[in-house]
C-alpha cells in the first residue's frame, strides 16, 4: 500500500465504497481468525465464495495476505488456509495521555515490534505537539522496519480537532480560557516524517481502540470515559463525531462564569480537570489535618501533590487516598449515567488514566450508575476499565489506520 494513496485516503467521516467495505470485511475477519479458510471467510461475512476467492486471490497476488497449511477436511478436497502477511507494512502510533506519551510502532496484524513512553508535563501547547514528533521519529529510527515499509501514522491528542488535523483547541478545566493551537498538527508530523498522518481526538481514538482490538464481542454501543474529560462515542459501530468533530466534550463551561462556580457545577454540568478532582480535594483534606501517606510522598509539599501519588495512595489503602478516589467515582459514576440514559451503551469503558486507580474507582462509579441510571439501561450496561491502559490512544490511532489500509487493499 503506498503511502501516497493512504495519504489521500485518511479522511474523516468519508463513506466507503462497496469494495472498500468488503475489502475491511474480509481482511479484518483475517486478521482476527487466520489461518482461516476462504469458506469460513464466506461464511463469516456473509459474502459468496466466488467475491471472497477473488479478493483473497488480489491480496495474495499484493502480498498482502499468504497461504498457509492445509485444513482439516470432512471428505474431499482439503481447503487451503489463508492469513495475513503482518510484515507487508508497519504503522506508527502516538498518543498523548495525562502521565505520559506513548509511541508504537506495529505490524499489521497490531504486533508491537517497539514501544516507547515519555512522562508527560502538564502544558497544552505547541511544543507538545513537537516532543510527539520528536517521539515518532525515534521510534522509528530505534526500530529495524524500513522506513518505506511504514504505511502511516496515527496522532491521538485531546482536544477539538479540525476535520482534516489542521488546528486543535484544548478545552482547559474549570473556567480557564481555552488554548487554540494553529500550528496544524498532521502538516508537521508529515513534514518532519515524510509519512501519511491521521490525527484524531483521543477519546475517539480509544474507543475504537477497545472495540476493534480489544472487544471480541460484536459490540455496537459503547462509550469510552476518557480521564473524566471526554467522551469517545461508538454508535453503530462507527465513531460519532458530531456535525464538527466537536461531540463528547464532557461539560459544559463559560468565560463570563467565576472558577468557583465552575468548580461548583463541575460534577454536575460542568467541565473539571482530568483527575476529577482528586488532587485538589487531597491537598484541602491534607491541609485540614488529616492524616495521609501523600503528604510523605511529596515531603510535606502538598502543592507538589499529583494524580499519581493519589495512585500510589491507593494501592497502599492511604484513608485520604480511597476517600478522594471514591468520591470522584461516585461523581464520575452520576455523569455516566446520565449519558447511560440518554445513549444505552453495550459497554462502558474506563480510561485515559483514571483507571490506574483500580477497584476503588470502578466500584464507585458502578455503584452510582446502578442507583442513577434507569434500571432498563443501568442493567445491562458493563463497566470495564480500559484493555490498554495508556497504550489506548496510540493502539487506537493505529487500528484507524489499519483500517484504512484494509479498506484500499
Amino acid at each position: 500500500m503506498s503511502s501516497a494513496l493512504i495519504k489521500q485516503m485518511l479522511l474523516k467521516d468519508r463513506i466507503l465504497t462497496d469494495k472498500e467495505r468488503k475489502n475491511l470485511a474480509i481482511l479484518e475477519v483475517i486478521r482476527k481468525n487466520g489461518p482461516i479458510s476462504r469458506t469460513d471467510i464466506s461464511k463469516i461475512t456473509e459474502l459468496n465464495i466466488v467475491t471472497v476467492s477473488n479478493y483473497v486471490n488480489h491480496y495474495i497476488r499484493k502480498g498482502l495476505v499468504v497461504e498457509g497449511e492445509l485444513d482439516e477436511s470432512t471428505g474431499g478436497r482439503k481447503p487451503v488456509l489463508v492469513e495475513l502477511n503482518s510484515k507487508a507494512g508497519y504503522i506508527v502510533g502516538v498518543g498523548l495521555n495525562m502521565l505520559s506519551i506513548v509511541a508504537v510502532l506495529v505490524d499489521l496484524e497490531i504486533n508491537v515490534i517497539t514501544e516507547l513512553k515519555r512522562e508527560r508535563h502538564p502544558e497544552n501547547s505547541e511544543q507538545m505537539i513537537e516532543k510527539m514528533v520528536d517521539l515518532a521519529a525515534e521510534i522509528i529510527e530505534k526500530s529495524d522496519v524500513e522506513k518505506d515499509k511504514i504505511v502511516g501514522v496515527g496522532v491521538g491528542v485531546p482536544g477539538i480537532i479540525d476535520e482534516r488535523g489542521r488546528t486543535i483547541r484544548w478545552p482547559q478545566s474549570l473556567g480557564e480560557k481555552d488554548i487554540s493551537v494553529c500550528l496544524s498538527i498532521k502538516d508537521t508530523f508529515e513534514r518532519r516524517l515524510n509519512i501519511a498522518t491521521f490525527v484524531e481526538n483521543d477519546a475517539n481514538a480509544a474507543v475504537l481502540g477497545e472495540k476493534w482490538l480489544g472487544l471480541d464481542r460484536d459490540v455496537r454501543h459503547m462509550l469510552y470515559m476518557f480521564s473524566g474529560v471526554g467522551c469517545g462515542v461508538l454508535i453503530n459501530g462507527e465513531i460519532y463525531r458530531g456535525s464538527t468533530g466537536a461531540a463528547g466534550e464532557l461539560g459544559i463551561v463559560s468565560a463570563k462564569s467565576s472558577k468557583e462556580y465552575a468548580q461548583d457545577i463541575a460534577a454536575q454540568l460542568g467541565r473539571w480537570e482530568m483527575d476529577i478532582g482528586m488532587v485538589h480535594e487531597a491537598q484541602e483534606l491534607i491541609s485540614g489535618g488529616e492524616k495521609s501517606v501523600l503528604k510523605d510522598m511529596v515531603k510535606g509539599d502538598i502543592a507538589k501533590l499529583g494524580f499519581k501519588e493519589i495512585v500510589h495512595g491507593v494501592k497502599e489503602k492511604d484513608r485520604v487516598a480511597m476517600k478522594v478516589v471514591e468520591r470522584a467515582g461516585a461523581r464520575l459514576g452520576q455523569k455516566v449515567a446520565f449519558l447511560v440514559n440518554l445513549l444505552n451503551p453495550e459497554i462502558v469503558v474506563i480510561g485515559g488514566g483514571i483507571e490506574d486507580c483500580g477497584a476503588v474507582l470502578l466500584d464507585a462509579i458502578k455503584s452510582a450508575v446502578k442507583e442513577w441510571a434507569v434500571e432498563e439501561a443501568s442493567s445491562q450496561v458493563k463497566i470495564i476499565p480500559s484493555a490498554f491502559g495508556e497504550n489506548a490512544v496510540a493502539l487506537g490511532v493505529v487500528g484507524i489506520v489499519a483500517r484504512e489500509v484494509f479498506a484500499q487493499a
